[in-house]
Parts: structure tokens; C-alpha cells; sequence
């Protein structure tokens, strides 16, 4: 083959850099445009994660600081007594009663929201029209203040008035009015505090599991239909499965809130500084609400609040196990 004059140039002389990929290039020094943007990133950034290592890790480390000293009245460190808050909280039968309380609560709220977030999740999958007007419906809840909503419910749904709505509703079918919150033999509050927090986690978990259900593959159910499932055995043979990860993430979300109750204790109640004692139930957080902003004792406060840590960390790994969180595969 007779080689072209251009062929015949390449080979007098050197191949550049560029067009051999073997040939590194020298690694170029940081420029102006580098240092420019690093500069930029840092001015946006910055500020945030002061913020976030001030007043969270800093924070955190601070109140773990002062879980092992007595500190009554001041947030500064000074005398240290190891574990004593540790051991003076688990003694105590106020606190071991709270976490009673809060477990019986979680197993009571658990399973409700669940079972009811999952039906209405079937439900408003299966509307076709106006399905995002349905959907906005059950989802305003969730963007309510805990501690509005609590007002709501004392003051307007279940205030004891025989002209309140749940005595006017139950004056209807010739129930006398009720104190609601003040009755503990049967302990009606537990009606006021679980029909609160329906309404404000219902929606929010009806959403993720209308997010689940709308991944399911159509072929599937196409193909289980023409084997003749129907109804309830197609629930529980293709939908159950399918919004396993999801089933799980919700379990898990719902047991750590359930734990972390707080606002609608306090507010219902009228616990921490405007009367904590007289309240029928306490939770953990309203209980250390009490000994740190009541009782100004912020050793004892921390210990509470990292005994409680531990205990929501435990109880979410132990759901991890069992439920294989985590893991691949629906």
C-alpha cells in the first residue's frame, strides 16, 4: 500500500501528548476559578454547618457532659457524680412509670395509624377522578401544629361542656356528657389522645403508601388476576408483598414518634411547669420536660434524655432485625 504525504509526515515527527491516552499530562495546579468556588461553597456552607455542629454535636456532647455531674440550677459543668443520675432515674417510679405508659401508648397507636393509613391508601388508589383533591384532603392534618391541634381537641371536640361537639355527638344517642380528660376510671383521655394523632400521622402515611402501591407493576396484578385472585386473597398474595419495604419504613417512623410524644401530652394535660403532677398520664419527654425546666435539674434532665435515646435505638434496631430493614429485595 502506498502511504499518502500526510501519512508519511506523522511519522517524521513526534506524536503529541494528545493524541497518545497513554501519556498522562501534568496535574494542573489549582486555579483562580478553583479557589474561587471553594471560596464559594465555604461562604454558603459555612454558616450551616456551624450552626449544625453549635447547637446539635456541640450541644449533644454539652448535655452528655452533664448527665454525669450534679447540675441543679446552672448548665455549667462542675461536680461530678459518674452515674448517679443514671441510676437516680431508673429508680425512680415516676420515670419507670412513663416508660410504661409510652410503651403501652406505642402498641396502642402503632397498629391503628397503620391499619388505618393502609385502607385509606387502598381507597384513594382506587379513585380515578379528582384523586389529587382526595389525596390533599387526608395530607392538610400532617402540616397542623401538634399544639394547635391539641388546643383544637381541649377546647372545642372533647372539652367535657355537654355543648361540645363529642357530647353533642354522643347526646344523640342518649350518652350523658363526659369530662373526657378528666375521667380515669375508665380512662376515657386515652380517646382524646388517640383520635389526635390519627388525625395528624394519618395522611402523612397514607401518602407513602399510595407511593408504594403506585410501584407496583399493573402486569403483575393483571397476571394474579387471570389465575382468579380477587379480593382479599390478592391483598394479601401481591399487595402485602409488594409494599413490604414500605410497610416496614412506616412501622419504623411510627414507633419512634410514638415514643417521642410529647406535644399533645403536655398541651392536653397542662403538664410541665403549669402543673405535671396533676396530669393523669406522662410520657418520658414530659417527664424530663418536668425535672429539667421544673425542677431545674439538667444532670438528671440529660441522663433521662439519653436513657430515652437508647431506648428508641434499641427498639428501632430490634424492628430492623426482625423486619430485615435494610436488606435487598421486596
Amino acid at each position: 500500500m502506498n502511504a499518502t504525504p500526510d501519512s508519511t509526515r506523522s511519522f517524521g515527527r513526534a506524536a503529541s501528548p494528545a493524541t497518545q491516552p497513554w501519556v498522562h499530562a501534568p496535574a494542573r495546579r489549582p486555579g483562580r476559578a478553583d479557589r474561587r468556588a471553594w471560596g464559594a461553597f465555604a461562604l454558603l456552607a459555612g454558616p450551616m454547618l456551624i450552626g449544625l455542629g453549635t447547637f446539635k454535636y456541640v450541644a449533644i456532647g454539652w448535655s452528655f457532659l452533664l448527665s454525669l455531674s450534679d447540675a441543679h440550677g446552672t448548665i455549667a459543668l462542675g461536680h461530678w457524680v459518674g452515674l448517679d443520675n443514671y441510676r437516680h432515674l431508673l429508680a425512680d417510679p415516676a420515670f419507670r412509670s412513663s416508660l410504661v405508659r409510652i410503651v403501652l401508648f406505642t402498641l396502642a397507636i402503632v397498629p391503628v395509624t397503620f391499619a388505618v393509613s393502609l385502607g385509606l391508601a387502598l381507597l384513594v388508589h382506587r379513585v380515578r377522578r379528582g384523586r389529587a383533591v382526595v389525596r390533599t384532603a387526608f395530607l392538610i392534618p400532617a402540616a397542623v401544629s401538634y399544639v394547635a391541634a391539641s388546643l383544637l381537641w381541649k377546647m372545642c371536640l372533647f372539652n367535657g361542656l355537654p355543648a361540645g361537639i363529642a357530647n353533642t355527638v354522643g347526646g344523640w344517642f342518649g350518652m350523658a356528657a363526659v369530662p373526657w380528660l378528666q375521667t380515669t376510671d375508665p380512662p376515657l383521655y386515652w380517646i382524646v389522645l388517640v383520635t389526635l394523632r390519627l388525625w395528624l400521622q394519618v395522611g402523612f402515611y397514607m401518602v407513602l403508601f399510595l407511593a408504594g402501591l403506585q410501584a407496583v407493576p399493573r402486569d403483575v396484578y393483571e397476571a394474579a388476576a387471570l389465575d382468579g385472585a380477587t379480593g382479599l386473597r390478592l391483598l394479601r398474595r401481591i399487595t402485602l408483598p409488594m409494599l413490604r419495604n414500605t410497610s416496614v419504613t412506616v412501622l419504623m417512623l411510627q414507633f419512634i414518634a410514638a415514643f417521642q410524644a410529647f406535644d399533645e401530652f403536655y398541651n392536653l394535660f397542662n403538664s410541665g411547669l403549669s402543673g405535671g403532677g396533676t396530669a393523669p398520664v406522662r410520657t418520658p419527654l414530659v417527664y424530663l420536660y418536668d425535672t429539667a425546666m421544673g425542677a431545674q435539674d439538667y444532670g438528671l434532665g440529660s441522663a433521662g434524655a439519653f436513657v430515652l435515646t437508647a431506648l428508641i435505638v434499641a427498639v428501632t434496631l430490634v424492628q430492623g432485625r426482625l423486619t430485615g430493614f435494610g436488606k435487598g429485595g421486596e
